[in-house]
């Protein structure tokens, strides 16, 4: 009878709205992973126009315009082409990326100003993208097994990741925090910690839309609070599944643009 009314209670319990008893949650690495292709993967390529707006400690403002196309290839490896339109001073820049799950990234940076092609060192990966609060690492995303993963908590709205590099040496970072919704499984936030404990960086999802059914982040924000500067990227003209060719992600292309970038 004991086990018959304990058996009870749970069940009506694990019922109430805010209880503490919740079915079984996923692993902390599950839930990277599946963070990352909501971030990363939605559909089989896509495009989107973004315009960044780089703020300086003094209230000066920077403007970046400059359009990403994406690709899927096999065993989730990806292929990345950045091109900027304006201002002047970028533009034709280009930027293109080999994702190897796994390994190291291929990278390349067109300089047409100098009219020179730039291989991106893999320790170089976590540096300024274009001059921005943003990293190189953030446009094509860090690979979900370079760090260990830890569920630090969890809520009706939110799961809470700590994340460790597994080699402390190849970053400039001790750890960052990451808050996943669990709805999109998209990440609303990181917070990035130093060698001393101390929050130095982080970067937001602030709006989030339906695109052709993919929960999608149409701006985003990337702070340095040492600096005190920060970057909003906002992205128009969202495409999922269109088609792009293979041959759009090759160097050939960082010196003549095609013409799914320039039109």
């Amino acid at each position: 009878m004991k086990t018959f009314l304990f058996l009870l209670i749970t069940a009506i319990i694990a019922l109430v709205p805010g209880s503490s008893i919740h079915a079984e949650e996923p692993s902390a690495d599950k839930i990277i992973e599946m963070a990352n292709d909501a971030s990363y993967y939605a559909g089989k390529d896509g495009q989107a126009s973004v315009r960044m707006t780089i703020n300086d400690s003094s209230g000066d403002t920077r403007i970046r315009e400059f359009m990403i196309l994406r690709k899927n290839m096999d065993k989730k490896d990806q292929k990345f082409y950045v091109y900027f339109k304006a201002p002047a001073d970028v533009r034709k820049m280009a930027y293109l990326v080999w994702k190897h799950v796994g390994g190291d990234d291929d990278r390349w940076l067109w300089l047409p100003a100098l009219n020179l092609k730039k291989r991106i060192a893999p320790g170089d990966k976590r540096t300024s993208f274009a001059g921005s609060d943003f990293f190189y690492e953030d446009v094509s995303g860090r690979g979900t097994g370079e760090d260990s993963h830890e569920l630090i908590k969890t809520d009706n709205n939110r799961y809470l990741i700590k994340n460790v590099p597994k080699d402390p040496d190849s970053v400039e970072f001790a750890y960052y925090n990451v808050w996943i919704n669990r709805e999109t499984f998209l990440p609303e936030k990181a917070e990035y910690y130093n060698k001393n404990g101390k929050l130095y960086r982080s970067v937001e999802a602030k709006k989030v839309v339906i695109i052709q059914g993919y929960p999608t982040v149409t701006e985003s924000v990337a702070r340095d609070l040492a600096s005190g500067t920060s970057t909003t990227n906002k992205f128009e003209n969202v495409k999922y599944d269109i088609g792009l060719n293979d041959k759009i992600f090759t160097e050939r292309f960082l010196r003549r643009p095609p013409r799914e970038v320039t039109r």
